[in-house]
């Protein structure tokens, strides 16, 4: 038998005994059953009760919440219906959900298990839960539409998709994109030789690289916890197309880590205190989990603070401040891009461990680029000139990138492998008239 269907288990004769109580049937204290042993199960569930070092009522909560994930029939005994009014005991919680099939259990569902009708014990417990960082996280999901906070019943425990991914599921958990969470996995197949930078761009990569490896051992092993803050922060400034974003994603690929990158028209709002909120949601989806939170056109959300000259100027500089710590306090790596390193604040330019600045292409890094771009299994046409086009079309990478793309579309198209003159040219056409370079 797995562990979780051990706790389930237990769930179960909690829920018996209590029960049983309530209706006169039988008298005893849930707390003299005992839960399983986590101590020595090799299973996530395990492995988050010993880790979070939670409680006879914490666990309690827990099952709880999974059971109409994983055993749904043990929420079949509270449907029971009160024989004076016909509906269901206000008391054992519980809300209707898909089509009224299934329960799923309240905070008042939990009062109700633990608190044995005990006015202090139910407060006392409703209190912590409520202000328990973990369950308000992972389990408690307040009704939007009942603004009574003491209204228990609208409190629905469920655990979310991060615990079902991790203690279910057992694997990594990887969000979608959301309201919740405004940021997407960024990933590339292609590898450093693909990147082209000058000597110097390139060399302060590494040392980030350094960090991710040796930047937290340095610090525990070495004792400069109280000098050396956790994390590392990075801006990555230069024009769009210069290899910020591939950057980011290779720095990803190459320490393993999973590579964010937060969607700021989802995070920025007009509307005081807003873009706050906005932020905490994917600060605390990232707590503990090491990944690279990548912030691309950071501007939006870190430009420059303005003067105070009414309360929204004031407020959005509370906002900037806020910014600040929860970068501060990050421990993962933070990287900013920006196409104007002018438009940051300099509060937060302080705090950079490394600002990269990343350069349009020169004619050499150009002709490289264009000759690692194209299929190996296709051929230039006999007038085609890389290196004249090398030195005539100064393009950045991601210009290039998409010259190759228009090009190769067209020569599959025509059943062939050859690129044709014409078509690079009107390829890199296009890229001019969006950068506005042509009338």
């Amino acid at each position: 038998m797995t562990f979780i269907q051990q706790e389930l288990n237990w769930l179960s004769d909690l829920i018996t005994l209590r029960l049983k109580t309530y209706f006169k049937h039988e008298m005893g204290d849930i707390r003299t059953i005992l839960p399983p042993e986590a101590q020595g199960e090799n299973n996530s569930y395990a492995r988050f009760i010993i880790s979070h070092s939670l409680s006879f009522e914490d666990r309690a909560a827990l099952a709880l919440a999974f059971a109409p994930y994983l055993k749904p029939e043990l929420m079949d005994c509270f449907c029971i219906k009160n024989s004076d009014t016909g509906l269901r005991f206000a008391e054992f919680g519980c809300v209707e959900r898909t089509g009224g099939r299934i329960l799923s259990p309240t905070l008042e569902t939990v009062l109700f298990l633990l608190s044995a009708g005990d006015i202090e014990s139910r407060l006392r417990l409703a209190a912590y839960f409520i202000s328990n960082d973990l369950f308000t996280s992972h389990c408690l999901a307040k009704d939007p539409a009942v603004r009574d906070t003491e209204d228990f019943s609208s409190w629905i425990l469920r655990p979310s998709e991060e615990l079902l991914d991790q203690m279910v599921l057992d694997k990594p958990f990887r969000p979608h994109f959301s309201e919740d969470f405004p940021a997407s996995l960024i990933k590339t197949a292609r590898t450093w030789d693909d990147l082209i930078l000058e000597e110097s761009t390139m060399q302060q990569i590494k040392e980030i690289l350094l960090w991710t490896k040796y930047g937290e051992s340095v610090r525990r092993e070495w004792n400069l916890q109280n000098k050396i803050k956790p994390g590392f922060k990075a801006l990555f400034y230069g024009p769009p197309g210069s290899g910020k974003t591939f950057t980011a994603t290779l720095l990803g690929q190459a320490t393993g880590l999973d590579v964010y990158r937060i969607d700021l028209s989802m995070l920025v709002s007009k509307y005081i205190g807003e873009t706050e909120k906005n932020l905490s949601k994917v600060f605390r989806l990232a707590e503990g989990k090491n990944w690279i939170l990548f912030f691309d056109e950071a501007d939006a959300l870190f430009g420059k603070r303005t003067g105070v000259k009414d309360s929204h100027d004031k407020y959005a500089n509370q906002e900037t401040a806020y910014l600040l710590q929860r970068i501060e306090d990050y421990p993962g790596l933070i990287i900013l891009s920006s196409n104007f390193r002018a438009n940051l604040d300099d509060a937060f330019s302080r705090r950079f461990q490394s600002i990269i600045r990343f350069r349009m292409p020169s004619e050499e890094e150009r002709l490289l680029l264009w000759k690692r771009s194209f299929s190996e299994k296709s051929a230039m046409d006999k007038d085609v000139s890389l290196e004249e086009i090398a030195a005539d079309y100064e393009l950045s990478g991601g210009s290039i990138i998409n010259v190759v793309q228009y090009c190769s579309v067209l020569a599959y198209s025509r059943k062939e492998n050859i690129i044709r003159k014409e078509d690079i040219l009107e390829g890199i056409r296009r890229e001019f008239l969006k950068e506005g370079k042509l009338a």
